[in-house]
């Protein structure tokens, strides 16, 4: 058993990093200290704490540590222990999503450049981040549209040149149309476009298109007019006050109720070319630059293009730590600033701005939608909680439920639920439906569920069925099932009812086209209830989330029976095989209910073969 007190006796005066335990062994918290023995004994003195340190250390069954040479050492083990096994009780960057950059691979004889999003040390060039794949997207085509550099994406020497070159979009270097020397102009002028070092190219571009007009080359100069047209206009868009420094990220925090968000701009070249946000939960005693330094070191360590200067409003612990293994990582220097005053402040403060509309805007649109729909559907409080279901199977085998919950407007994808269908034989969508729903009721009813843990909750205040009427009334008829199964347990211990103890949901269709794709709501009398794209959009995300865990959840069992079947034991059969007998006829019984002449049908199967299955499977 282990002994907190004797083990925090042991614990080293060096640094390095702990790890917290529950009595499951699941990692729930990760930290570094200076200091191991003073930093992990002070978790379990009565001192003052967070509540979510408090929370966190009651789970605590037992810990361990490792130590490390220097405090940077340790650090960088933090965030990689943090980002492996996301523990509960440190503040996440739940976010894996990568950002798109342009790339030149500037070492080929002819680069290309193309839209990217994993950065590698391998001495290309890489332009961004930009806001998105979108604005990339665009970046290229405005600059492929005014350099004839090659557009393919593979590149090797040809005996003829394609469209593009005949088209005048690419000189063609695939067939030696263009020297090297000639295209890395063309290269140099575009990674200054990129760079945003636009006014010495003007400055060239100008004086070469007076030469060619001098020249009588007027179809050059246009070419050149026009490139500086183009530039003048790619540099105008973006700009953003009189901010001077070159490459920065501006974070900014706000906070409402219990949430966080945090706002990031990132100007490169005193230009804004993208912007995000991340929200927090369960926060709200942390203190601002606690939750800045645990997003800072997430956010930014392993990467490899990295801002001069990131600029937050407070100054953040192991600062100096931070920006000496930053500064590493990008091989120049970077800097954390505090600005005090002046435009950088007012930036940071506009960060800041935006960080709390965010918020407000997402709690105004939640409450929207769910005043919508309370509105449109009639109902007589708003629908905090709302509950969908949806059947999946294949030919009948495997039938199984999936539920999601939808609380205050978003999809708590943490309460979905999972069941297997024990009592519908055969494919019956409708029946399935009842039966899943009668048993998930039951569990929040306290009559019928005595001494059983409640995982479900709450009963939810609406239910939308992922179908049309035959759901809807299978759901309806579900409720009834609870109704009767109350009144039935009340008699039985003599209890009196009230019109509260009854089960009263609301319950809806999600009705979909041809595409599978939701179509409308439909009220139990067959009505299509018109809605707006806002809650349209909010519904269909909602389906797509109950089909994609009743689909999941098929598939794993179903692989799971492709792993592990009796076919295994027939020779002659391989993997494709068994795959393609389950996905014909679904289960073992099924093969055996089938003909002979049909099974030898199968791709790969012959008559013997057919014969020796049918025989394995009997025996």
């Amino acid at each position: 058993m282990f002994d907190i007190e004797a083990e925090l006796k042991k614990l080293p005066k060096k640094p390095g990093v702990y790890i917290m335990h529950d009595k499951n062994d699941k990692i729930i918290y990760v930290g570094k200290a200076v200091v191991l023995r003073n930093r992990v004994r002070q978790y379990f003195r009565k001192n003052k704490k967070t509540k979510r340190i408090q929370n966190m250390v009651s789970l605590v069954d037992h810990f361990e540590y490792i130590v490390c040479d220097n405090e940077a050492e340790a650090l960088i083990l933090e965030c990689n222990l943090i980002k492996k096994n996301m523990p509960k009780f440190n503040v996440l960057l739940k976010d894996d999503k990568t950002y798109p950059y342009i790339k030149i691979n500037v070492k080929a004889d002819y680069p290309d450049l193309y839209i990217t999003r994993k950065i590698l040390n391998d001495g290309a060039k890489y332009f961004g981040p930009y806001a998105n794949a979108g604005s990339a997207k665009e970046m290229i085509e405005f600059i492929k549209s005014r350099y004839k550099i090659r557009q393919c994406r593979s590149f090797k020497y040809k005996d003829r040149p394609c469209l593009n070159y005949h088209i005048k979009k690419c000189m063609a270097p695939c067939m030696g149309y263009i020297s090297k020397e000639e295209y890395r102009k063309q290269i140099n002028e575009i990674i200054s476009i990129l760079d945003g070092k636009t006014e010495e190219l003007k400055k060239e571009l100008e004086a070469e298109m007076l030469n060619a007009s001098k020249n009588m080359e007027y179809e050059k100069a246009k070419e050149i007019r026009d490139k500086i047209l183009a530039i003048d206009r790619i540099s105008q868009k973006q700009k953003v006050s009189n901010i001077s420094e070159n490459d920065i990220d501006v974070i900014g925090l706000a906070r409402k109720d219990e949430e966080v968000c945090i706002e990031m701009f990132y100007v490169r070249n005193s230009k804004m070319v993208g912007r995000d946000h991340y929200i927090y939960k369960g926060l709200e005693d942390e203190e601002d630059k606690e939750v800045l330094s645990s997003f800072i070191k997430q956010y930014y360590m392993g990467k490899t293009i990295l801002p001069n200067k990131i600029m937050i409003r407070e100054e953040i612990e192991d600062k100096e730590l931070i920006e000496m293994l930053l500064t590493s990582q990008a091989s120049r220097k970077v800097e954390i600033k505090t600005p005090q005053k002046g435009e950088k402040l007012k930036f940071v403060e506009m960060a800041e701005n935006n960080a709390l509309i965010t918020l407000k805007n997402k709690e105004k649109d939640k409450f929207n939608i769910l005043a919508e729909l309370k509105q449109v559907l009639n109902l007589k409080t708003l629908p905090r909680k709302i509950e969908s279901y949806d059947i999946s199977n294949l030919s009948g085998t495997n039938m199984v439920a999936g539920m999601c919950v939808m609380q205050d407007g978003v999809i708590k994808r943490n309460l979905s639920r999972r069941f297997k269908i024990k009592d519908v034989i055969g494919q019956d969508d409708p029946k399935s439906m009842e039966e899943v729903v009668t048993r998930r009721l039951r569990h929040s009813i306290p009559i019928l569920n005595e001494d059983k843990e409640n995982g479900f909750g709450e009963l939810p205040d609406l239910i939308l069925a992922d179908g049309g009427i035959t759901q809807i009334r299978a759901t309806k008829q579900a409720i009834k099932n609870i109704n009767n199964e109350i009144r039935k347990k009340a008699k039985e211990k003599n209890i009196e009812l009230t019109e509260k103890d009854m089960v009263d949901i609301e319950v809806y269709g999600m009705v979909k086209n041809d595409k599978h794709q939701t179509r409308a709501l439909m009220d139990e009398n067959r009505n299509e209830i018109e809605i707006s794209q806002t809650l349209f959009n909010t519904i269909t995300m909602f389906q797509d989330a109950v089909h994609e865990t009743a689909i999941g959840y098929h598939k794993k069992l179903r692989d799971e029976e492709i792993t592990k079947s009796a076919l295994d034991n027939i020779k002659g059969i391989g993997t494709v095989k068994k795959v393609e007998l389950l996905k014909k006829y679904g289960s073992i019984d099924k093969i055996l209910e089938a003909p002979v002449e049909e099974i030898a049908q199968l791709k790969g199967i012959n008559i013997e073969l057919a014969k020796e299955i049918k025989k394995k499977l009997s025996e």
